[in-house]
C-alpha cells in the first residue's frame, strides 16, 4: 500500500500537535498494536503505532479497542517508561519510513528521564522499540540475535543501529534538472529507476511521476518530478482511491491522476486510514478464526458438486427402465414359441408396430427371462424415485453452501460462532464444546439508515435471515433478495418507503450477495405476505412470488454512509 516515505513525512506533520501533551495511558489491543492515549488541550488522543506485516502505520484513531485483562510484558514495559512522561518530539528520520517519538517522563524515585519511541515500518520487517537517552536498547517487539540477522542486534542492553539503507537519496534534497544525472533515458522504466534513486518513493508516486506527461523526456521528467513534489509541501488532501476496472485500492495524501476512476475524499489523514483499516483488519481477523470454516465449506461444496454430476449420471442410465418393462411383457405375450436355450426373441413391438429383437438367457426358462425383466424395471424404478429424491437433496446442499460461501464473505468476527453452530446442528461438523451462553440473547441484525430516513434491515446469517423475514418483518413490509443469487435478506421497515428507499435497499441486496463485486445485479422484492418458509427447509430457505425485479449496482461508500447514519445517536 502506499504508507511510503512521503506518507509518512505528512503523518508526522500532523501528528505535531501532539507535541508537548502528556502521556495518558498505553495499552496493546492486539498482539502487533501499541495505543498511546495522550492528554492534549483537554482531550485524549489515541495514538496508534502498528507493526502488522500488512498494515504497518501510525496515525490518530477514533476506533475503541478491546484491551486484554493482562496488559502483555511489551505494554508493561512502555507504562513504566512512558506514562506520565511529555511528548517532546515527534520526528521523520530523513525521508524514511521512521518515526522517532521523544518522551520526557520521570523515573521510580522522580528523577528526569529520555526516552525514545522508534517506529520502523517495513513490512515484515516492521519493529517498534524503546531507547534512552543514549540509544541503548531497553526493549524491541521483535527480538534480533547476531545469529538471525547479520546487519544488527535489537536485544536489550545493546546500542540501537538503524536499519541498513539502500544509499537512496533524499528526493528533497534535488529539485529540476538535478535529478537527471540519476536517470538513464535509454534503459527505459523510468519510474523503477526513480524508486531505486530516491528514499521515501512507492510505486504509486514514481508512477504518477511519469504519467503527470505524455513522454519522459530531460525536460517533462523534471518538470513533472517538481510538480509532484510541490503538491507534497501543499496542504494534505487525502483521499481513497480504488479502481473498478482492476479492483485495485490505494490511499495518498493527495489526488492522483494515473488511472483511478473513483475517489473518496476525507477530512484527515488519519480519517483515511481509520476506514481504509477498518475493513482489512476486521477481514484479517475473520480470515484467522474463520479460516478452517472456509475451507471446510468449500470442501463440502465441491463434494456436493462432484455427487450432483455422479447422481446425474446415474439417473440418465435408468432412463430405460420402461424398455425393461416392455421386454418382460414381449415375452410374456410371445411364451408358447419360446423353449429353454433360446438367445433370444424377435417380434412385434405392438405399441409401434416395428420389430424388436430381446436378449435371452439361454440358460433359464422363458418365464424367468420376463420375470429378470420386469425385476430390472422395477430396480430402475425405485433407484430412479431415490435418484430424484438424492438429485433434490444434493441441490438444495449446494445452494445451502453456497449461501454460507458467501455469509462467510461479510460476517464480522463475532458472527463466526453462529455460522459454525448452525454447520454443527445440520450435521455437517461436530458440535464443539462451548461456554453457556446467555440466554434469550438478543439477534443483532446490520443496520442502515436510507436517505429518507427509513430504517433498513440486513441479515448477515441464516439464524439473522429466519429471524428478519419470519419473525421481525411485518407481512407489509418489503422484503428484499438477489435473483437465482445467494444472498443475504433485505427488509424495509416501513409499510411505504419511496422509490429511493427501495432503490437503496436493493443495491443494499446486492452488495450482500456472491454478486457483490459485480455490476447491475437483479434484486427481487416483494411484500413479506408473498415470503415462505417451506415445512423442513434448510435455515435461511424461503420461497416467494409477486415479485418485482430491479438491477443494482452496489456503492461501497453509498452503503458505508447509510450504515454510519444508523450508528449516529
Amino acid at each position: 500500500m502506499a504508507f511510503d516515505g512521503l506518507f509518512t513525512r505528512k503523518m508526522v506533520e500532523s501528528l505535531q500537535p501532539l507535541v508537548s501533551g502528556r502521556i495518558h495511558k498505553i495499552n496493546q489491543p492486539e498482539n502487533d498494536t501499541i495505543i498511546i492515549v495522550v492528554r492534549q488541550n483537554r482531550k485524549n488522543h489515541q495514538l496508534l503505532l502498528s507493526i502488522h506485516p500488512n498494515f504497518a502505520r501510525l496515525h490518530l484513531t477514533e476506533k475503541k479497542y478491546d484491551n486484554p485483562f493482562e496488559p502483555p510484558m511489551f505494554a508493561r514495559v512502555f507504562r513504566k517508561h512512558l506514562e506520565g512522561g511529555f511528548i517532546q518530539a515527534i520526528r521523520q528520520v530523513d525521508n524514511d519510513r521512521r518515526v522517532e517519538i521523544d518522551v520526557m517522563s520521570k523515573d521510580e524515585i522522580g528523577d528526569t528521564i529520555h526516552r525514545t519511541v522508534i517506529l520502523e515500518i517495513m513490512g515484515k520487517h516492521s519493529n517498534l522499540i524503546l531507547v534512552n537517552e543514549n540509544r541503548k536498547i531497553i526493549e524491541g517487539f521483535k527480538h534480533l540475535t547476531p545469529n538471525t540477522n547479520q546487519y544488527r542486534t535489537v536485544m536489550p542492553g545493546f546500542e540501537y543501529e538503524a536499519p541498513p539503507t539502500q544509499n537512496k537519496y533524499n528526493p528533497f534534497e534535488y529539485r529540476g534538472e538535478a535529478i537527471l544525472r540519476f536517470i538513464d533515458f535509454n534503459a527505459g522504466r523510468i519510474d523503477r529507476q526513480l524508486l531505486q534513486t530516491f528514499e521515501g518513493f512507492s510505486p504509486l508516486i514514481t508512477k504518477e511521476i511519469t504519467a503527470r506527461r505524455q513522454f519522459m523526456t530531460a525536460q517533462t521528467l523534471p518538470e513533472a518530478f517538481d510538480e509532484v513534489l510541490a503538491e507534497i509541501d501543499q496542504t494534505p488532501h487525502p483521499i481513497f482511491h480504488k479502481n473498478h476496472e482492476t479492483g485495485k485500492e490505494d490511499f495518498y495524501f493527495m489526488d492522483l491522476e494515473q488511472f483511478y476512476d473513483d475517489k473518496v475524499e476525507f477530512d484527515s489523514l488519519h480519517q483515511l486510514l481509520d476506514r481504509f483499516y477498518e475493513a482489512r483488519g476486521e477481514r484479517e481477523r475473520v480470515k484467522q478464526r474463520a479460516n478452517d470454516l472456509v475451507k471446510l465449506v468449500h470442501q463440502l461444496l465441491q463434494k456436493n458438486q462432484n455427487k450432483l454430476s455422479k447422481l446425474i449420471d446415474e439417473q440418465e442410465g435408468t432412463e430405460n427402465k420402461e424398455q425393461q418393462q416392455l421386454f418382460g411383457e414381449l415375452i410374456t405375450a410371445n411364451i408358447y414359441q419360446l423353449k429353454t436355450g433360446d438367445k433370444s426373441l424377435t417380434t412385434v413391438n405392438y405399441y409401434t408396430g416395428e420389430n424388436v429383437t430381446i436378449p435371452l438367457d439361454p440358460t433359464r426358462s422363458p418365464s424367468d427371462n420376463a420375470q429378470y425383466y420386469y425385476k430390472q424395471y422395477n430396480r430402475l424404478k425405485t433407484r430412479a424415485r431415490e435418484l430424484k429424491h438424492q438429485i433434490q437433496l444434493t441441490k438444495s446442499n449446494i445452494a445451502y453452501f453456497e449461501n454460507i460461501e458467501q455469509q462467510l464473505a461479510h460476517i464480522t468476527v463475532n458472527e463466526i460462532d453462529d455460522i459454525r453452530e448452525e454447520l454443527a446442528e445440520q450435521g455437517f461438523i461436530k458440535q464443539r464444546k462451548q461456554h453457556k451462553k446467555k440466554k434469550n440473547q438478543p439477534i443483532q441484525l446490520q443496520t442502515f439508515i436510507s436517505s429518507d430516513g427509513d430504517t433498513i434491515y440486513v441479515g448477515k446469517n441464516n439464524k439473522q435471515n429466519d429471524y428478519l423475514t419470519n419473525k421481525l418483518a411485518k407481512k407489509s413490509q418489503l422484503w428484499f433478495h438477489t435473483k437465482d443469487i445467494p444472498g443475504s435478506h433485505v427488509v424495509i421497515m416501513s409499510d411505504a418507503p419511496s422509490m429511493q428507499t427501495i432503490e437503496e435497499a436493493a443495491m443494499i441486496a446486492a452488495y450482500f450477495s456472491k454478486a457483490g463485486q459485480s455490476g447491475q445485479i437483479p434484486v427481487d422484492y416483494t411484500e413479506i405476505k408473498h415470503v415462505h418458509k417451506p415445512s423442513g427447509a434448510k435455515p435461511g430457505f424461503v420461497t416467494y412470488d409477486n415479485q418485482k425485479t430491479l438491477y443494482a449496482t452496489p456503492d461501497y461508500d453509498k452503503i458505508k454512509s447509510l450504515e454510519q447514519k444508523a450508528k449516529q445517536p
